[in-house]
């Protein structure tokens, strides 16, 4: 733990430099802040690369109203807005640029595997029962990385309703899976993009309201067939391997969420 700690503040301090002295610093052998991924420079709108996409992977759920932060890599207004209402939820100053103080927020919430720090992988491949990630439409790989955006997103929500506890009913389901609970034939369950969430603090109708600020472009919920126990989020508009349109599809009329 001690090691750790060291090596956070190196990071930061690196990153609280000039532009010169952060590559002199940075240049020495690398410095973990945690287990999963490590911030080596500030970013700001007009950055690009694989750094700037670890960011939006975490600031999804921060996308604003009917809106999403595409992983593209690219630093641009939706991600310098998503980072602000990010920094502005923690108390951070909200200036949009990612630097030392939003990176130690960011570590702080997250596990050593990328996931937030309150969802887990097993809990979001639990459709029928832990399958693995096999079965579905896309690999493993590609599954768990579409899961764990979802998770991010999640945590953002659970964040916004006063970091009580969400719980995921039904993530990842294999096809069999899907047909046995009789979830549509190309649901976005099957591509770890979906989850099926309840609150025992808040109102279902609360989490359906509040999902639509969180980056999620499918919402079925309280008045809908089947969906008056639980609300179904999911990224359908970012699925390009689905045989869905790209478009925003909110149903939870007794929500007031259409």
């Amino acid at each position: 733990m001690r090691m750790k700690t060291l090596k956070r503040a190196l990071v930061a301090f690196a990153l609280a430099l000039p532009g010169a002295a952060i590559a002199t610093v940075v240049a020495a052998p690398a410095a973990h802040a945690d287990g999963c991924y490590t911030w080596t420079r500030n970013l700001y709108q007009g950055r690009s690369g694989d750094d700037v996409r670890q960011l939006q992977l975490r600031v999804a759920g921060w996308a604003g109203n009917r809106d999403i932060v595409e992983l593209d890599g690219r630093y641009g207004p939706k991600t310098a807005a998503a980072v602000r209402r990010f920094q502005s939820a923690y108390g951070l100053r909200a200036d949009g640029v990612a630097g030392p103080q939003t990176y130690a927020k960011l570590y702080e919430l997250q596990d050593n595997d990328c996931t937030p720090r309150h969802f887990s992988y097993s809990e979001m491949d639990d459709g029928c029962g832990r399958g693995g990630w096999t079965g579905g439409p896309l690999s493993p790989t590609e599954t768990r990385q579409n899961a764990l955006r979802t998770m991010w997103k999640l945590e953002a929500m659970r964040h916004s309703l006063g970091d009580q506890p969400l719980h995921v009913t039904s993530g990842f389901r294999s096809r069999a899976c899907n047909n046995q609970v009789g979830g549509a034939r190309d649901s976005q369950h099957l591509y770890g993009n979906a989850a099926d969430v309840v609150s025992r603090s808040r109102s279902l109708c609360d989490v359906a309201r509040d999902a639509r600020n969180r980056g999620f472009s499918g919402i079925i919920g309280p008045g809908t067939p089947d969906h008056d126990d639980h609300v179904h989020v999911d990224s359908r508009r970012e699925n390009n391997r689905d045989n869905t349109a790209n478009t925003t599809s909110w149903s939870a009329p007794d929500c007031g969420v259409r």
